[in-house]
């Protein structure tokens, strides 16, 4: 279902255990960083007070807006629109959704943020797809029409390395840590 950034959905049950298989017991950030939507922030929370490491919350980290598709999934929206949109998000857009361009600048001032924030700390971001999406669209200079060719699982752990050659290196994608 396309929740977006106008519903906040408590993570399923299904939604738990990915995210806790993803980490297992690993605790060495320095910082959590989530989004405010429930279905990050209520993780993020729980990793909090179980391991005791500092917790931020960055509302530019919530969701892109899908308007009208919010509350449907693939099979209740036109199957033309559908696939327009996924050929061209930045054009075909759904109805009263967030401008594709409006949310990339706002995840990447927030991550230029975080970046500055936390130089040199190694930092869990709980976010979704989309956030994901346009973060590593930004590191790899992607155009935003690319962004959609990125697949960001539900409930995995993508690692950004910041070194001092090359700057935010994609090192994992669609992985674990146990």
């Amino acid at each position: 279902m396309y929740r977006g950034h106008s519903i906040d959905h408590s993570l399923s049950e299904q939604g738990w255990q990915q995210m806790r298989d993803a980490v297992g017991d690993y605790n060495l950030w320095d910082q959590i960083i989530s989004s405010p939507m429930k279905r990050c922030s209520e993780f993020a929370q729980q990793l909090h007070q179980q391991h005791n490491i500092p917790l931020a919350i960055v509302d530019n980290l919530k969701e892109v807006g899908f308007g009208s598709w919010e509350g449907h999934d693939a099979n209740d929206i036109d199957r033309d629109e559908f696939l327009a949109f996924y050929h061209d998000p930045l054009n075909n857009r759904p109805k009263d959704s967030e401008p594709l361009e409006d949310f990339i600048n706002r995840v990447v001032q927030s991550w230029k943020q975080i970046l500055c924030d936390y130089h040199g700390k190694h930092i869990l971001i709980v976010a979704h797809a989309g956030v994901i999406r346009a973060v590593i669209a930004h590191i790899l200079y992607s155009e935003p029409v690319g962004m959609y060719k990125i697949a960001v699982e539900n409930g995995k752990i993508c690692r950004i390395e910041i070194t001092e050659r090359a700057g935010p290196v994609l090192k994992m994608l669609n992985s674990r840590l146990t």
